[in-house]
């Protein structure tokens, strides 16, 4: 037993470095494929067939709708749209979801519509936590991918990168402007708009007919980046007729440009080992060439994307593609520039006059020979939490948290006035230290604008601890600030900091921006007035 275990162990490790072989190799970061098995495997989300199942409640067995539509999915959804229609209206179950969307209804199909979306609404991320796969969620919720595509509707996607934009369905993608990083691409629609979900059959002509134009749309992500497929059979016609589609685009003998680009991620099949390989897809006799990965755990797939990660958040790189100017244009560029820290930006407006971004030079932990010139951001924020380093607050008010406060707000000072006897703004007023930045900072800049409609749609009748217990420590780190002060727990929220310490370094989280505003949070409501 010991000795498979090993084996299975080096399986999985060697998949894991080919993998990460493949990513490293590839300039542009990964995009994330995601189908119907990804949100069975996280939120126990049912098929095809459970899903229309549960609507299935006018009189007629589903089997009934099955033949009727000869095994057609989606015309058994229209099928079972047009009686669940008449039923909805006049049901007593559904008369407070007919007084609410009523004025909503277009067709036959509408009612059908709203209650799947209203169903998948009730799956969030507090079901993937109890998934049985809490690790792998973790390691998602962690991922700075490029940007992500999916036929799914539910919002689990919008919960593991509520920083990133999304488009939802043909039409936005077709007709606005995609960046290709830090974004989303429902193509199939989303719950959140349930007219556009790819639902019956007429909505499937719908989507094939412009399937070549949406191909043409994501040609360079799938010629560029690394495309991970994951909860899709290597058969499933939605893959097969977009690859076909982008087949056709760049012309069969362009197709082997995506090798190495094209991984599926399948599951085992009894008996079987994990293992990677390359092989082929055959669309309409064109072999395309992919990589199969065949596997349980997830674990070393996600692993293999996280070691390649950027240290730039995906959502900072958007801003800058969105609002990139060229400085020579201006015959005095110089006054056009300034360093905003990456904590700050939050739109694109934050950005307007832009050459770079980067990650601050962090600097050795701990006073060096040369005194309080080498202590930054990262250790001061590390005395707060643990409160043992014995830093002079005197030296650190003066020298320190003035420099550092000059890249960011999210600098602990309260807890250094209290040290030495401010506690009030009357105290801080009449000393001499310049910190107004972080001292007389609103409220509000402690927020990440992103998260303020889903805080309000899920979380904002919570407690900490439930959006702690529901949450991952990612979206948790985000949602708390929206809390009101009497709803914070300092001695949890002390905990969850600690706990959570690593990811408060830009070089391991992509989210130590919403972290480090959360641990000055803690600093104002702990040691400030």
């Amino acid at each position: 037993m010991e000795r498979a275990h090993s084996s299975q162990l080096r399986k999985r490790i060697g998949m894991e470095q080919k993998l990460i072989k493949i990513f490293k190799n590839t300039a542009a970061g990964p995009f994330l494929f995601l189908g119907s098995g990804f949100s069975r495997r996280y939120l126990g989300l049912e098929d095809w067939k459970g899903l229309l199942s549960k609507f299935c409640v006018a009189g007629k067995p589903f089997e009934y709708y099955v033949s009727s539509a000869n095994g057609n999915y989606p015309k058994v959804a229209a099928l079972l749209a047009k009686d669940f229609n008449e039923y909805w209206w006049f049901a007593q179950e559904y008369k407070p979801s007919v007084e609410i969307h009523k004025s909503k209804i277009e067709d036959e199909t509408s009612a059908l519509r709203i209650e799947i979306s209203s169903y998948l609404a009730t799956l969030d991320q507090s079901k993937a936590k109890d998934s049985g796969h809490f690790e792998e969620v973790t390691l998602l919720a962690n991922l700075n991918v490029d940007g992500v595509i999916t036929t799914n509707w539910d919002l689990f996607i919008e919960q593991l990168f509520p920083e990133y934009k999304t488009y939802i369905g043909q039409e936005e993608l077709l007709f606005q402007n995609p960046q290709e990083i830090g974004e989303i691409y429902k193509i199939h629609g989303c719950s959140s708009k349930p007219g556009s979900l790819v639902l019956t059959d007429l909505d499937y002509d719908s989507f094939n007919e412009k399937n070549t134009y949406l191909a043409a749309k994501l040609i360079t992500v799938f010629v560029e980046h690394p495309v991970v497929f994951i909860g899709y059979s290597i058969s499933d016609p939605n893959i097969s007729n977009l690859l076909k589609a982008i087949t056709a685009c760049i012309g069969n003998e362009n197709v082997e440009k995506l090798r190495k680009n094209l991984i599926f991620v399948q599951r085992l099949s009894e008996n079987e080992d994990p293992n990677i390989s390359d092989t082929y897809l055959t669309i309409d006799g064109i072999q395309i060439p992919l990589v199969l990965v065949k596997t349980n755990d997830y674990l070393p797939v996600y692993k293999a994307i996280d070691s390649t990660k950027r240290k730039i958040p995906a959502r900072v790189l958007r801003y800058c593609k969105e609002q990139l100017y060229e400085l020579v244009q201006s015959t005095k560029p110089e006054e056009k520039i300034c360093v905003v820290d990456i904590d700050e930006i939050e739109s694109k407006e934050d950005i307007e006059f832009l050459v770079g971004v980067g990650v601050a030079h962090q600097e050795p932990q701990g006073p060096s020979l040369v005194g309080y010139a080498s202590i930054g951001t990262s250790e001061l924020l590390g005395d707060l939490i643990h409160e043992d380093q014995n830093y002079d607050s005197e030296q650190v008010l003066k020298h320190v948290a003035p420099r550092v406060c000059k890249n960011s707000p999210n600098v602990p000072v309260f807890y250094y006035l209290r040290k030495v006897g401010i506690d009030s703004h009357d105290q801080y007023s009449m000393s001499d230290y310049d910190l107004d930045k972080v001292v007389l900072r609103d409220i509000e800049s402690f927020r990440v604008n992103t998260y303020r409609k889903p805080f309000y749609r899920n979380y904002s009748l919570m407690s900490m601890e439930e959006i702690l217990e529901s949450c991952t420590p990612e979206n948790s780190a985000a949602y708390i600030p929206f809390l009101s002060r009497d709803k914070i727990d300092i001695d949890l929220l002390k905990r969850f900091l600690i706990e959570n310490e690593r990811k408060l370094d830009y070089n391991i989280s992509s989210y130590a921006s919403s972290f480090r505003k959360l641990a000055s949070l803690y600093d104002r409501l702990k040691w400030g007035w």
